[in-house]
Order: structure tokens, then C-alpha cells, then sequence
């Protein structure tokens, strides 16, 4: 087994490094290479393989202390001589773009209907931008001048939208982070429910996820977007499975202790979080798949197909394990391995395998929600250490070592996140929702699905 899982963990990861390798190669014979990055050229592999022509920008407000808290869920359409090119809305990070034609002059148009209620454009008349030329083969940046606006009776008279709609647009997407966190939160507390290790290293296998998902899908393969998922999640159960048979397996066997094991989880977190950096690079990319929206009206929030899609196959991705839990063989033991180890291992319960299992069913949850996380944001290197407080969030806010607490718990965080920028800035929803897990723990401090315990 452990054989098989490195052959499989090693043919991945040399057809990624050999794909990009092959695109650093080209990209260095057009310019020279710089020094902090002539290891890897995915990014820019990346730009060239997306459109030759395009129109972008970024939905953002400037505070007062100068800092710019991006708008997501605004919508965007860009024309020519009065026929529709594409429509597309800003993602979480703020950013949108739209492919064009061709090079020529166009016009882009923000619907202020899709704008928060408390931000506007600074001037009303200028919702056009009635020349935006396109050159050749380059993507043309335009930006919206927004500005903070004072509601009046619940609305915004600059930009008529309710602040029931952009409650209820924020709603729906807490709830698609809160599925996503949830999809890498599973992996995590089972393993801690198993084992009672604490992986701090769990992150690095959500952006690996994500990583691979855009070498396969994006750049620069560019092999269909499915296969490339799962392509993704294969690799990283493999990469899972390995660590845990060369790591942590025999650290147990050894009888080290759970405070050196988690030491040893944060080291090799570093490990691989800097190994992502060296191969893949600092910069930002995006799926190629994820570029274009056209927005959805869906009662009184605003959203896209894309966050619909996602939102669908996190659920049923959630059902599937909650039914395997509970209904195999697999699953039982799982949960009886997590109740008590020493018991299911007198019932004949072969508990390595069990663990194996649990760090494979990790690993590709991980990959999934790192792919789903970069389709709404983007993929970079330390994409799953910033996800990572937010899995703990959710984990202890539901119980610790429990798969379902794990799953509640995270929606919630999800949701209390995003509701936040209701009326605080953006930069404050980790804060607030990490202050809501204190406040809950201080009143029940089992978590939602937990049990207490007696210790010592």
C-alpha cells in the first residue's frame, strides 16, 4: 500500500513539475529570468494562456486610513456599438474581467443595482465608461470610482439597492465559505478525533488542492477542468496517505507525544507551504474556468452559477460523507475508532488501516475545498494557512473530533463571517466571527455537537 500510494503521489507530481518546468522554459526565451523568479513560471504561464484581449478591473472602496476593502458580487457589462459582449461580476477579492473579440474600443457598465447599500459612485453620471480601448493581445484595466454612501431608511438613494437584498446576497455567500471551510474542516477534526493530533499542516494540503487543480486545468496543460479536479484530489489523498505512513506512523509506534507531534506538524507546514512558494511562485492567478459571470437574481439576493454550482456539490459532497459515516464499514469504524481506540481495537477494528482511511478521506476534501476556495477567490501559495484559522474556528465551535460539529460549526463561521460586512469593514469578518466562537465557548464549552469530558 505504502508502495502504490508513493508511485501514485510521485507520477503526479512530476508531470506538474515537468509541465511547468516546460512553460518556465519557454517563457525564459522571451525574456530573461529574474532572480527571485526563475524557478517556476506558472503565473506567468498563466496570463499567456488566458484571453489575448479583455477588459478587467477591480471593485474596491479606499477608507479613511487609506485602506481598500474590495466589493465582491458587483455586476459588470461590457458592449460595442450597442450589442453585449459578456457580463461578469467581482469575486470575493474584488476583481472581475470579460473577455473581448478583439482589439477596438468599448464600453463598460456597472449595474448599481448590485452594489452594497452603503457604497455608491462618487459621480452617478459616469455608471459608463463609453471608451475603453482594447490593444492588441493586452487585457485594458478600468476602475469604477466608488465611495461610501449614507443609507436613508434602510436604502440608498444613489444606487437603489435594499439593504434586505445585499443582507440576503451576503447570507448566500457565507453560506457557500461556510461549505468550503466545512469541506477542509472534515479531514481535520477526524484525523484529531482518531489520532488527537492537531495537523497544522492540514492547510498546506488544501492549497496543494488548489495548486495542482490549476497546472492540470489552467496553465499550463489546460486538460479539461474536471479531470483536473480529480487529477487534484487523487494527489492529494496520495500526498496524505504518504505523510501518514511515513511521518506519523512511525512517530506512533515510536510513543512520541501529541505536543512534539504537533510541533513536528507545524515544521512540516512551513516545509510545504515554502515549497509551494519556490515551485509556483508569490503571485495570485485564477482558474481559467472561473473568469466570466453573468448574475443571477435568486429572490431578493444576487449571486452567479458558479457560487449556485458550488454551493450544490458542497452539500451533496457533505451528505455523502455524513451517509458513509453512518452507514459502512468504513464509516462505523471511523466513529468508533474516534470514541474509543483501544475498545475498537479489541473488536477486531484494524485501526492503522482505519487511520490510512481518515487521512485519505482528508486529503481529497482538502483538495476539493482548496479548488472550490480558488474558484471564488484566487490560488496562491498561502491560501490554506489563511484558511486554516477558520477551520479551527469551526471545528472547535462544533466539537472537537466530531465530523458533524465539524460540518455545523464551520457553516456557521462561514456565515457570521461574511453577515459581518453587513456593518463592519471586510477586514474585521475573521475577527468578529473568531469573537462569536469565544463568546459561545465561554457559554458551552463542548461546542455545538460536543461532549464534555472528564479530564484527568
Amino acid at each position: 500500500m505504502r508502495a502504490r500510494i508513493a508511485a501514485i503521489v510521485l507520477t503526479l507530481f512530476t508531470a506538474a513539475l515537468a509541465a511547468l518546468a516546460g512553460a518556465g522554459t519557454a517563457s525564459a526565451a522571451n525574456q530573461a529570468p529574474s532572480a527571485a523568479g526563475a524557478a517556476f513560471a506558472a503565473p506567468a504561464a498563466a496570463d499567456e494562456a488566458g484571453p489575448q484581449e479583455a477588459i478587467k478591473g477591480t471593485m474596491a472602496v479606499r477608507g479613511a486610513d487609506r485602506t481598500r476593502t474590495p466589493i465582491p458580487g458587483v455586476a459588470v457589462t461590457v458592449s460595442q456599438d450597442g450589442t453585449e459582449i459578456g457580463t461578469a461580476t467581482s469575486d470575493d477579492e474584488g476583481a472581475w474581467l470579460i473577455e473581448v473579440p478583439g482589439s477596438g474600443t468599448y464600453q463598460a457598465t456597472i449595474d448599481v443595482t448590485t452594489l452594497p447599500p452603503d457604497v455608491q459612485l462618487r459621480d452617478a453620471s459616469k455608471d459608463t465608461l463609453p471608451e475603453v480601448k482594447v490593444q492588441a493581445g493586452s487585457a485594458a484595466t478600468v476602475n469604477f470610482l466608488l465611495e461610501s454612501a449614507t443609507a436613508v431608511d434602510g436604502e440608498v438613494a444613489s444606487t437603489g439597492t435594499s439593504r434586505t437584498s445585499y443582507i440576503f446576497t451576503q447570507l448566500l455567500s457565507g453560506l457557500r465559505f461556510g461549505l468550503i471551510i466545512a469541506m477542509t474542516a472534515i479531514g481535520l477534526s477526524l484525523v484529531f478525533g482518531t489520532t488527537g493530533l492537531i495537523n497544522f499542516a492540514h492547510g498546506e494540503l488544501v492549497a496543494i488542492g488548489a495548486v495542482l487543480a490549476f497546472v492540470f486545468g489552467t496553465a499550463p496543460l489546460e486538460w479539461p477542468f474536471l479531470i483536473a479536479i480529480a487529477l487534484a484530489i487523487i494527489g492529494v489523498a496520495a500526498l496524505a496517505g504518504l505523510i501518514e505512513t511515513n511521518v506519523w506512523r512511525p512517530l506512533r509506534k515510536r510513543g512520541v507525544g501529541l505536543i512534539q507531534m504537533f510541533i513536528i506538524s507545524i515544521g512540516l507546514s512551513l516545509l510545504l507551504r515554502h515549497a509551494i512558494l519556490l515551485f509556483f511562485g508569490s503571485s495570485r492567478v485564477k482558474y481559467a474556468q472561473a473568469t466570466t459571470q453573468t448574475p443571477i437574481q435568486l429572490g431578493p439576493a444576487t449571486t452567479n452559477a458558479r457560487d449556485l454550482v458550488l454551493i450544490g456539490i458542497s452539500l451533496a459532497v457533505l451528505i455523502g460523507v455524513s451517509v458513509m459515516l453512518q452507514t459502512t464499514r468504513m464509516g462505523k469504524a471511523m466513529r468508533a475508532l474516534a470514541d474509543n481506540q483501544d475498545l475498537a481495537e479489541a473488536s477486531g477494528i484494524n485501526v492503522q488501516r482505519v487511520i490510512l482511511q481518515v487521512w485519505l478521506l482528508g486529503g481529497g476534501l482538502a483538495a476539493l475545498g482548496g479548488v472550490f476556495y480558488g474558484l471564488t477567490a484566487a490560488v496562491y501559495w498561502d491560501m490554506g494557512f489563511n484558511l486554516l484559522l477558520m477551520m479551527f474556528a469551526g471545528i472547535i465551535l462544533g466539537g472537537l473530533g466530531s465530523a458533524y460539529g465539524a460540518m455545523v460549526g464551520s457553516i456557521v463561521i462561514g456565515i457570521l463571517a461574511q453577515m459581518s460586512t453587513v456593518w463592519f469593514a471586510s477586514e474585521l469578518k475573521n475577527a468578529w466571527a473568531l469573537l462569536i466562537l469565544i463568546a459561545v465557548l465561554l457559554i458551552r464549552p463542548q461546542g455545538i455537537l460536543g461532549r464534555l469530558q472528564r479530564a484527568g
